[in-house]
């Protein structure tokens, strides 16, 4: 349920100058306006809050308006199919959420529900090691339950679960029904799915142009980044095991023919040699026809003097082929069993990352019941909003723990200031419902930056509060936030048991891992590529998501980015180890051995690598050349 990290590949120039920590807290993403998000946010939150009202039901209103607010929040670029799960599941896991809360608040005194919310805490910050969609229902989770347990609803909480099912579920209803931005092109259902296969000929395109120049890493981490999108899009949630119709099949075939033309580009840009126009020609051909679905056409081919250029003329024949006929394709997605969740989410990562929120989540909701009951100021009846904060601000996956508490102040404050002078000349309750209908159609801009995010989010609270027969409560809403934003800072500081950085040294060790397994099948010679393939992949992933996560603890405070200090360098290390990998597993299939400036290289990485661990404190091996040969 969060939004990407901000951590754009274009940073303004005025920024280079500031602290990491602060820099972080001014960028924004960039990109095209998402129109159809936009249409789907307002056509969510206000019309089911205006329904409500109209039928006499305007705390149920409420509650499927929080819903629809929070699955926008998750409502990215990508197909339909991966939308089910994106923004489905995390909106069970709140529904889930909402009853226990609903019950522990009717039945239990401050000090068992502060407990109850504790535990919660625990469970879903271990949780949310696992992934996005995981982290999205952790977040959901606790928000759920702190509504649920401190939220004045006349109705039982099996009334509120399902109006908060409602909420979430009409969003999911727009996504599905609703066509995109050249769905026309073909079947309409699979729009997303087109546009990120073409995206990733795009990208094999940009890294060709790009090999010989400085560019080319940079362009690599863009191409992986278009396979795992694209790989994520096809392989959603189905209720059939296989591709069920003619356009899907397709779909799937131009995405297989993709990877050996990925894995020739790569071990292009690994020589370092320029190359002509022409050999991008091909893939941008490809691409087109992708996105318009059609035919292929003759597609020039490229010199074939070298090993990687004769696996990319290959590979474009291939493609061409598959293009033509269509028939499906392996696409080598993750499949991680219970045995890997468990060991991800209870993991030193998932311990650490569960931990922090259990603390900042139990801690919230200490204060907040000590002020409630305590009447410190007034007898408020959202005191849930402190817990409900800390959560948004205890996710790292929300940018950098300063970063977060920066931007959720400034937002707050903004978003209560504009909401205090709009309420007091918007009319009861149409121009307030109004008013979210317009934030729901702004939150998918917002996401770009969290300041601007939370501006958005807090005056649609606001107006929902107001709807709902409590005063206008902006200087609440402001407090509530300091207190939030101080407890996470406090608790974000603390000692914990283990070593600190424990998710970045977990993401690292599993790309480590999957590296070895990838440079132990090329080595071992095994004629199946797409078992290579899916080992490639899966390297290649783990990489990314290790980079991710060590480009966010570098944008900590120097207190906390110290522990993680040294980890971007092994993960450079093992990036040219994988794509010198790719190069090794090229050249074996055109000659059947590697040359000798294959192996130094991989010797050199190999040592590399193993020094970096030590330094870092990783604890799992390092692959051994001996061995893997």
């Amino acid at each position: 349920m969060s939004p990407r990290p901000h951590l754009p590949a274009r940073a303004f120039r005025p920024l280079a100058a500031l602290p990491p920590w602060l820099a972080h807290a001014l960028r924004a993403q960039r990109g095209p306006v998402p129109w159809s998000a936009v249409t789907r946010g307002a056509l969510a939150a206000g019309p089911l809050l205006l329904v409500s009202v109209l039928v006499g039901r305007t705390s149920l209103g409420v509650v499927a308006a929080i819903a629809a607010m929070l699955a926008g929040i998750n409502d990215r670029p990508g197909s339909r199919r991966t939308a089910v799960q994106r923004l489905g599941a995390p909106a069970l896991v709140g529904a889930a959420g909402l009853l226990v809360g609903t019950y522990v608040g009717d039945h239990v005194g401050a000090v068992a529900l502060t407990a109850v919310l504790t535990g919660l805490g625990l469970l879903a910050g271990g949780m949310s090691a696992i992934g996005p969609v995981a982290s999205g229902g952790g977040t959901q989770l606790l928000v759920a339950s702190a509504i649920g347990a401190g939220m004045p609803v006349a109705e039982p909480g099996w009334a509120r679960a399902l109006a908060f099912l409602a909420g979430a579920g009409w969003l999911l209803a727009l996504r599905l029904v609703l066509p995109t931005p050249g769905a026309m092109t073909g079947d309409f259902r699979f729009d997303g799915e087109r546009d990120a296969v073409a995206r990733v000929y795009d990208a094999v395109a940009d890294l060709l142009d790009a090999t010989g120049t400085g560019h080319a890493t940079a362009r690599r981490a863009a191409l992986t980044a278009a396979l795992d999108h694209a790989q994520d899009a096809l392989a959603g949630p189905r209720l059939r095991r296989y591709a069920s119709s003619s356009s899907e099949r397709r779909l799937h075939a131009q995405y297989t023919a993709a990877l050996p033309l990925a894995e020739a580009a790569t071990a292009l840009a690994w020589a370092a040699e320029p190359l002509s126009e022409r050999a991008s020609a091909g893939p941008r051909r490809l691409a087109a026809a992708v996105r318009e679905n059609t035919h292929t056409g003759p597609l020039p081919a490229p010199a074939r003097s070298a090993p990687a250029l004769r696996a990319l003329d290959d590979a474009l024949l291939h493609a061409a082929d598959a293009f033509d006929q269509g028939g499906g394709g392996d696409l080598h997605a993750r499949r991680h069993g219970v045995r890997y969740l468990l060991r991800t989410g209870f993991g030193a990562g998932g311990r650490e990352y569960g931990l922090r929120v259990a603390l900042s989540f139990g801690a919230s909701a200490a204060v907040a019941q000590a002020l409630y009951h305590s009447q410190w100021y007034g007898r408020h009846t959202h005191w849930y909003w402190l817990p409900a904060t800390a959560v948004f601000l205890v996710k790292p996956d929300l940018g950098p723990l300063v970063s977060r508490v920066l931007c959720r102040a400034a937002g707050t404050v903004l978003g209560a200031l504009l909401f205090a002078g709009l309420a007091a000349v918007l009319p009861r309750p149409e121009g307030l419902v109004a008013l979210v209908a317009l934030c729901g159609a702004l939150i998918p801009v917002s996401t770009r930056h969290f300041a601007a995010q939370t501006a958005v989010v807090t005056v649609l609270v606001l107006s929902l509060v107001m709807v709902g027969g409590e005063p206008q409560a902006s200087a609440g809403r402001i407090v509530e936030t300091l207190l939030a934003c101080g407890i996470v800072l406090i608790v974000g500081h603390l000692p914990m048991p283990g070593k600190r950085g424990g998710q970045v040294r977990a993401r690292l060790a599993a790309a480590v891992r999957a590296a070895d397994a990838y440079l132990t099948h090329v080595l071992d010679g095994s004629d199946d590529r797409a078992a290579r393939w899916a080992l490639r992949r899966e390297a290649y992933r783990a990489l990314a998501e290790a980079r991710t996560a060590i480009a966010l603890a570098a944008h900590e405070l120097p207190a906390l980015a110290r522990h993680t200090e040294g980890t971007d360098e092994v993960a450079a290390v093992l990036e040219r180890l994988v794509d010198t990998t790719t190069a090794c597993a090229v050249h074996l299939d055109d000659t059947g051995r590697l040359t000798a400036r294959h192996r130094e290289r991989l010797a050199e990485l190999l040592d590399e690598l193993a020094a970096g661990r030590d330094r870092v404190g990783l604890r799992t091996p390092v692959p051994d050349l001996a061995v893997a040969g």
